[in-house]
Parts: structure tokens; C-alpha cells; sequence
């Protein structure tokens, strides 16, 4: 009964226009040492992945590669 007597929510005015995104041109440059930084972080990343044995499961080897032969393994 209290949303008969209650007065009405006004209507909300309108959001103000999104400011332009800034505009930066790079020369030549600093693109090439850009470039270079990204491929130097893609190769570090790659080192360390390949030094990782395991997956996220654990050891996954296969039955004959656990069994133990006569000659160590």
C-alpha cells in the first residue's frame, strides 16, 4: 500500500558522451624495441615451460615406461 502514497522516482538524465581515446603514434623506433621486449618475454616463457617435467595431473608416464627392467629401468 506504501507504493501508492509514495511519489515517483524521477527519470535519470542521460550519460555524458565517452571521452575520445587518446591518440599516440610510435615511430619506427620504439615499435622495433617493442617488439623486441615481447619476443624476449616469449622465449624466457618458453625456457621455463620446457623445463617443467610434469602436468597439471602429475607424472603422466606410461605403464612400460614405470616398470623396472633388469638393466635399471
Amino acid at each position: 500500500m506504501s507504493s501508492i502514497f509514495s511519489p515517483k522516482m524521477p527519470a535519470l538524465p542521460a550519460p555524458p558522451p565517452p571521452p575520445e581515446p587518446p591518440v599516440s603514434e610510435l615511430s619506427a623506433e620504439e615499435k622495433e624495441r617493442i617488439k623486441k621486449e615481447q619476443d624476449a618475454i616469449r622465449r624466457k616463457r618458453k625456457g621455463r615451460k620446457e623445463t617443467i617435467l610434469t602436468g597439471p595431473l602429475g607424472v603422466q608416464e606410461t605403464e612400460e615406461d614405470a616398470l623396472e627392467t633388469l638393466l635399471g629401468k
